[in-house]
C-alpha cells in the first residue's frame, strides 16, 4: 500500500508534536539563553542600542553556562566509567576467598538445615561442630577422608544429649587434620571465588554453589 505525501507530512507531523512535547522546559538550556540573547538584540531600539557591557555580561554567562553543562556531562561519564571499571576490577578476586561474615544457620524444629563448609586442604580426619549460641557444641558429625573443596552437610536436629534441637541460631565449625598431620580449622561462610557475575548493575560473586552480591562479602583474602 502506497503512503501518500500527505500521509507523510501528518505522520512526521505527529512525531514533531510528540517529541516537542516531551522535551522538558522547566529548565533553560543554553541554547534558550543564545536563543534568547539573538531575539533581545533583533529587538532592541536602534536609537538606544543595547550597552556593550550588557551584551559581554551575557555572553559571559552563555559560556559559564556551557562549561558547567560540559563538567557536568564529563562527570557523568567519569562516574560511568569508573563504575565499569569497579565491576570488572573484582574478575581479579576469582581464586581468592570470599568472608561473608558469618558462620550462623537458622534452624526450624522439626526441620532440617542444609549449609556448606569449605576446607581448604586435604580432610584426613575430623569433626564438623554446631554450636548454640552460648559457644557450646550441641552436636557433632565425622569427617571423613576428602579432598580439599566446599562440602554439603545437612543436619535433622539431633543432638548429642539424644535430643532434638530448638528453633534458633547455631554456627557452624570444624577442626579437622590434613594428610599431614597438621590440626587445622576452618568455618562455615568463608569459600573461594570461583567466578563473577554482573546482573542488573549489580556484582555478583559464586562462593560455593551460590552467587552472592558483592556487597555482602565483607573481605577478600
Amino acid at each position: 500500500m502506497a503512503i501518500t505525501s500527505t500521509g507523510l507530512n501528518a505522520a512526521t507531523n505527529a512525531e514533531y508534536t510528540e517529541a516537542v512535547s516531551q522535551v522538558d522546559k522547566s529548565v533553560l538550556d543554553k541554547d534558550d539563553f543564545m536563543t534568547l540573547l539573538l531575539v533581545e538584540l533583533q529587538n532592541q531600539d536602534p536609537t538606544e542600542p543595547m550597552d556593550t557591557e550588557k551584551i559581554l555580561t551575557q555572553t559571559s554567562q552563555l559560556a559559564t553556562l556551557e562549561a558547567s553543562e560540559n563538567t557536568n556531562q564529563a562527570l557523568s561519564d567519569l562516574a560511568t566509567s569508573l563504575g565499569s571499571t569497579q565491576q570488572f576490577t573484582t574478575i581479579a578476586a576469582i581464586g581468592k576467598t570470599a568472608d561473608l561474615g558469618s558462620n550462623a544457620i537458622a534452624y526450624d524444629e522439626g526441620s532440617s538445615s542444609s549449609f556448606e563448609v569449605y576446607f581448604p586442604e586435604d580432610i584426613a580426619s575430623g569433626t564438623l561442630e554446631i554450636l548454640d549460641t552460648s559457644g557450646n557444641i550441641v552436636s557433632t558429625m565425622n569427617l571423613e577422608q576428602n579432598n580439599a573443596g566446599v562440602y554439603q552437610f545437612d543436619w535433622d536436629g539431633s543432638l548429642s544429649n539424644g535430643s532434638a534441637a530448638e528453633s534458633g541460631i547455631y554456627y557452624i565449625t570444624a577442626s579437622y587434620n590434613n594428610t599431614a598431620g597438621d590440626a587445622l580449622t576452618t568455618r562455615m561462610g568463608a569459600y573461594p571465588i570461583e567466578s563473577v557475575r554482573f546482573e542488573d548493575g549489580e556484582t555478583l560473586v559464586k562462593v560455593g554453589s551460590s552467587y552472592v552480591a558483592l556487597e555482602n562479602v565483607v573481605e577478600i583474602y
